[in-house]
């Protein structure tokens, strides 16, 4: 009798989104996803991102593309409209999405206006919870949801800004999502890389020092790449991590023990 390997995501039917390019966090996801097995439907936020990912596809599998701006309710629906007539049910939702307005995310986070706070929190932070109430009901045997941090959540981290508040509200978020969800099996994780050269992280002030700093202090003294956060999800996916819920888990070569 054959069984299924404990990592295997045969079978396994979800979305993935906030491709940007082959930089992205979310290429390595949906990358490792299908080399595991899965089949997937893959977003972009901005149409004009769409030339970036075109060329990704065939690594990923061929996943059906989607345009989703997450502000943009009709979209949204459209997404999970297609993974109900696609599949009628989800295994997993992969939310890799941050933003914050430039001005607000370099200046102090006393000073950052209230619509930029706003905008921060709705498209890094609540829309997981937007997207994870649309998951649910296809989730009929359980599933998994994972979302993205960075270590600036837990820590005062160097120009990381608004960023730290509204990543901190993210990875609250997962804690009560996952005490929610659970009883209908559904585990709900965090996963904080360490800096990776993204064009998502050129956008925060003096990235380079701080990408440098953790290379040279990490305790496995390098980087992490977006192909290492999508093993990880795998496992979170996987049957091997059906007993894990509600925690952040780092892939940052250890840099988060480092005083």
């Amino acid at each position: 009798m054959t069984t299924q390997h404990p990592f295997s995501l045969a079978g396994k039917t979800g979305i993935v989104t906030g491709l940007a390019n082959a930089d992205s966090i979310a290429f390595g996801c949906a990358r490792a996803l299908h080399e595991a097995g899965a089949e997937m439907i893959a977003t972009y936020g901005h149409a004009k991102a769409e030339r970036h990912v075109t060329p990704l596809l065939e690594a990923m599998g061929h996943p059906e593309l989607m345009l989703c701006d997450v502000q943009d309710e009709a979209q949204v629906e459209a997404v999970f409209q297609r993974a109900q007539e696609r599949w009628g049910r989800l295994d997993f939702l992969i939310h890799s999405m941050a933003f914050a307005n430039r001005d607000d995310l370099h200046g102090r986070v006393v000073d950052c206006s209230r619509e930029g706070f706003a905008q921060a929190m709705d498209i890094s932070c609540h829309s997981f919870l937007r997207l994870a109430q649309r998951a649910e009901p296809l989730m009929t045997a359980g599933g998994c949801l994972i979302t993205l941090s960075y270590y600036g959540a837990e820590k005062v981290v160097p120009n990381y800004g608004l960023m730290g508040p509204v990543k901190a509200a993210l990875e609250a978020s997962v804690r009560y999502m996952a005490d929610e969800l659970g009883p209908a099996g559904i585990r709900v994780q965090a996963i904080s890389p360490g800096p990776i050269r993204t064009r998502a992280a050129s956008g925060i002030r003096d990235f380079e020092a701080l990408a440098e700093d953790a290379e040279q202090r990490a305790p496995l003294r390098r980087l992490v790449s977006t192909e290492d956060v999508g093993r990880t999800a795998v496992f979170l996916i996987s049957e091997a991590g059906q007993s894990l819920t509600g925690g952040t888990t780092y892939v940052d070569a250890g840099h988060h023990v480092k005083a």
